[in-house]
């Protein structure tokens, strides 16, 4: 395994876990009881963005070692 996929495929992967923790954070913020303690942090966007991160170095990572 090349120093390239190594790095490609760790970056997904902690996108991933990264994306799966926002997920859960923005359901338990949707779900919230009191509906006027609003948080600063826009775990959708991190969701979004830790998600495409995820597909894209992952899918990077698969590329290289498939092409071995």
């Amino acid at each position: 395994m090349s120093l390239m996929q190594h790095w490609a495929l760790m970056g997904g992967a902690i996108a991933a876990v990264t994306a799966a923790v926002a997920w859960i954070a923005d359901m338990r913020r949707e779900r919230r009881p009191h509906l006027d303690q609003v948080g600063f942090m826009p775990w959708t966007g991190v969701f979004f963005l830790a998600l495409f991160l995820a597909v894209l170095l992952l899918g990077l990572g698969a590329k290289a070692w498939l092409a071995q």
